[in-house]
């Protein structure tokens, strides 16, 4: 891909996510849990936007983190406990929840694992070691980890206002459940797309600047 083509796919993904956002921010289920569940994506954002002469990543990991962004702000727009879909899912083979909260944790742990893979590989001496798969898995647990204290930080400090943005809908393990979910998506995107992944940095890194 020239690198024209690479800015037009850039381009595309930054105009879509405004217009999926633009929607989010439209009538939300909960202004204060919009507000929570859409500030990593826009804190995101505006650090690749700062960071983007800099430290190109590689399309595979905008891609992602593009994916990742319209899963918050979806939450954000619905609650994670109130996904239509998920909620027909639920009502559909009689589950007792509403399981898109889960979608969430899985990409959070799947999406870091390879923005987390791909600055090790650029900007550590690791290489394409256990160490690095480690080191990657160990990352996003901790990142998984400590979105649940910010959850926990915010439920102390606004009460029942950010019960939607805890989302445990009465799930004891809610907790623990999220952090393995989190831990399962790092684990399958370094198994499944190493190699992928790979191919796009020795491209990226080769071509002229």
């Amino acid at each position: 891909m020239t690198a024209a083509k690479m800015d037009r796919l850039h381009i595309g993904l930054l105009a879509s996510l405004a217009a999926i956002f633009a929607w989010s921010a439209i009538r939300p289920r909960d202004l204060f849990t919009w507000f929570l569940e859409v500030a990593p994506a826009a804190l995101g954002l505006v650090v690749l936007a700062a960071t983007y002469r800099r430290f190109r990543f590689t399309n595979l990991a905008y891609t992602l983190l593009w994916a990742h962004a319209i899963i918050l702000i979806v939450g954000g727009h619905y609650t994670y406990a109130e996904m239509p879909l998920f909620n027909w899912i639920r009502d559909e083979f009689g589950l007792a929840r509403n399981n898109y909260d889960k979608v969430g944790h899985f990409a959070q742990g799947f999406v870091p694992a390879i923005v987390t893979r791909e600055v090790l590989l650029r900007k550590s001496p690791l290489g394409r070691s256990a160490w690095l798969w480690f080191l990657v898995v160990c990352v996003c647990l901790a990142l998984s980890a400590f979105y649940e204290f910010i959850e926990w930080w915010v439920s102390l400090a606004t009460g029942t206002a950010a019960d939607a943005f805890l989302g445990t809908q009465g799930y004891v393990w809610d907790t623990q459940s999220d952090m393995f979910y989190a831990l399962t998506g790092a684990l399958l995107a370094v198994a499944l797309l190493a190699k992928a992944h790979d191919r796009q940095l020795q491209r990226l890194l080769q071509a002229p600047s």
